[in-house]
């Protein structure tokens, strides 16, 4: 028997469920149509109306990470040029829907997984999210967001996803890898001399910056001019490294649009880059299995093409 996909939900989200309980805890949104508008591994994503999307948790391994996504947005609303989802809209639980939920003001724009941009009109974009993780990255924001919620009683892990850590990603890439190799993607030849790399690594050391997480291409959106419109998906949302988050340089920017990135964010050391860019490299290649399976072929495209960019 075939075992169903990793990112296969365990739990099913009701929209007529979920629009009878939007519509009770929140009567402005009561009388707005709801329906499905998009999901991901752990979260199914519904839009109320024309202007709110609400999240609801399908995947019972992110529930620690909703509250800290919850938290960390709630201190970050309206801090930065670059918009980020604000909750402003939290749900309690119900029957039927006992695990939390929240809505937020739909941003604009489409993920840059989907939107056609060619890597020379992606400069703007690169500009813009050098600046919003040089500001992120800040060690007075790490500070301030930690003893905000933690005064909520939320608190936040170092890498808990082992992402800065090199050798860990790399025995998850290569299988992911593998696997895309013999369903006969072709793989840049320069793969293995970041994995040689990546392999001499030691993890880094020292608590870090505030993360966004799980910095790709399907949580940057973009308009047609390569503005950046909003940064979204928070549930991987920790301190560490920042390379967890510069990954984001190495696969969606190339050429001239990653030397923007960087004369806003500044320059990193060796290390760092390299753990960005095997990162960069796994995280491509989780979501090429994901895409290609649920028949997502831009994305899949998309993010193969980002393979190639990591190692350049």
């Amino acid at each position: 028997m075939t075992s169903p996909p990793e990112w296969s939900p365990e739990r099913t989200i009701d929209v007529g469920r979920a629009a009878e309980v939007i519509a009770t805890q929140f009567p402005e949104l009561a009388e707005l149509p709801v329906r499905a508008f998009d999901s991901g591994w752990d979260n199914l994503v519904l839009a109320v109306g024309d202007d709110w999307v609400f999240r609801f948790i399908h995947r019972g391994v992110a529930l620690p990470g909703a509250a800290r996504e919850l938290a960390v947005l709630t201190c970050l609303a309206d801090r930065f040029a670059v918009p980020v989802p604000h909750p402003e809209h939290v749900g309690t639980p119900a029957p039927g829907l006992d695990w939390p939920f929240w809505g937020t003001r739909r941003l604009p724009g489409r993920e840059i997984a989907r939107s056609g941009l060619p890597d020379h009109a992606r400069v703007p974009a690169a500009r813009a999210l050098g600046r919003f993780l040089r500001e992120l990255h800040a060690p007075d924001l790490a500070d301030e967001v930690t003893a905000a919620v933690t005064a909520r009683g939320v608190t936040l892990p170092v890498d808990p996803m082992r992402r800065a850590d090199s050798r860990h990603v790399l025995g998850r890439a290569q299988e992911r890898l593998a696997r895309l190799e013999h369903d006969g993607v072709a793989l840049p030849s320069r793969l293995a001399d970041l994995t040689d790399r990546a392999a001499a690594l030691d993890p880094p050391s020292g608590t870090g910056v505030l993360l966004h997480g799980d910095l790709h291409v399907r949580h940057v959106l973009v308009d047609d001019d390569a503005a950046v419109t909003g940064v979204i998906d928070w549930g991987d949302t920790a301190l560490g490294d920042p390379a967890v988050d510069l990954m984001i340089a190495f696969s969606a920017f190339t050429g001239p649009a990653r030397a923007a990135f960087f004369e806003e964010y500044g320059s990193v050391d060796p290390d760092r880059e390299t753990r960005a860019r095997m990162l960069a490299v796994h995280v491509c290649a989780t979501l090429a299995e994901y895409a290609r399976a649920e028949r997502m072929h831009d994305v899949a495209a998309e993010a193969v093409r980002g393979i190639a960019r990591a190692v350049d």
